[in-house]
C-alpha cells in the first residue's frame, strides 16, 4: 500500500520506551511499523491500540542482532508502506550487573551486535532508502541512546554503558555525513527510567530505589522519552541534527 502518511519503523517497539514511542508517533500521523524479536502478542498489541484510535500500523517480526533480519524488516516496509521517512532505533538489551573481568566474550559480543552493529545497520537501509543520493526524499534517524555512556558503568555494565557511548559517536558521524542529504540523526540519552528493562540486570525495583538520588527526585517516564523523541522527529527540530538530547531529570 502506499498512503501520504509518513511511515516511520521503530526497533524494539513492542513494550516500554518502544512501544511508548509506537504510540506517541501514530497520534502524530505517522504510520507505525513496530518492530519486534519475541514479543509477538505485545507488538500485536500496540499495533491493536494505534488502529482502534484510527492509525496504521503493522508488526514486523525481526531481531536486530542478525543483519538478514534487519534486511527482512524493511523489505516488509517496502511492500507494504512504499516508503520510510523516519527510523528510531530503540531496540537494546543489558544483562546482569558484572564486572568485566566476569563477563564472557559471548555476552559482550551480543551486546555490541544488538545495542551498536543492529544499529548500524538498520541505519545504513534507511539511508539507502531517504537519502538524496539515492533518490530518496530525506527523512529522520532517531537513535536512543543512554545516560549510561556518559557515567561509564563501572562495577554494574561496562559493556552496555561502552555501546552506548558508541551510539553516541555514531550518531554525531552519521549525522554529518548525511547533513546534505535531507536526513537528520539525532540521538536521545534517557536516564532512570521505569520500565522493565532493569529487571534483565536482576534489579527490577532500580528505577525506584535510585529516585531519591536523583536531581528531581523520581525515575523517568517512557512517555516523557517519546515525547523527546518525537520532537526529534518533527518539523520543529529541522535545523538539528548531530544532537545528543539528555532525558535524564538532570542526572
Amino acid at each position: 500500500m502506499t498512503d501520504d502518511a509518513p511511515v516511520l519503523l521503530v526497533t524494539g517497539g513492542s513494550r516500554g520506551i518502544g512501544a511508548a514511542i509506537c504510540l506517541a508517533a501514530a497520534q502524530h500521523g505517522w504510520a507505525v511499523a513496530v518492530n519486534y524479536a519475541s514479543s509477538e502478542e505485545a507488538a500485536e498489541a500496540v499495533v491493536g491500540t494505534i488502529r482502534d484510535a484510527g492509525g496504521k500500523a503493522i508488526a514486523i517480526a525481526g531481531d536486530v542482532g542478525k543483519a538478514e533480519d534487519i534486511k527482512s524488516v524493511f523489505a516488509k516496509i517496502d511492500a507494504h508502506f512504499g516508503r520510510i521517512d523516519g527510523l528510531v532505533n530503540n531496540a537494546g538489551i543489558v544483562d546482569a550487573m558484572q564486572r568485566l573481568d566476569e563477563m564472557t566474550p559471548e555476552r559482550i559480543d551480543r551486546m555490541f551486535r544488538i545495542n551498536i552493529t543492529g544499529s548500524m545497520l538498520a541505519a545504513a537501509e534507511a539511508v539507502r532508502r531517504m537519502s538524496t543520493r539515492h533518490g530518496g526524499k530525506g527523512g529522520v534517524i532517531i537513535n536512543v541512546s543512554s545516560m549510561a555512556a556518559t557515567l561509564g558503568g563501572g562495577g554494574q555494565y561496562v559493556d552496555y554503558a561502552a555501546s552506548k557511548g558508541a551510539i553516541d559517536t555514531f550518531t554525531v558521524g552519521l549525522a554529518r555525513e548525511v547533513a546534505a542529504e535531507s536526513i537528520r540523526v539525532n540521538a536521545v540519552r534517557p536516564g532512570i527510567i521505569d520500565t522493565d528493562i532493569h529487571a534483565a540486570a536482576g534489579l527490577p525495583d532500580r528505577a525506584r530505589d535510585i529516585a531519591p538520588q536523583l536531581p528531581m527526585k523520581r525515575a523517568g517516564t517512557s512517555d516523557e522519552v517519546a515525547d523527546a523523541v518525537l520532537y526529534l522527529l518533527s518539523p520543529h527540530a529541522s535545523y538539528i541534527t548531530g544532537a545528543l538530547l539528555d532525558v535524564s531529570g538532570g542526572r
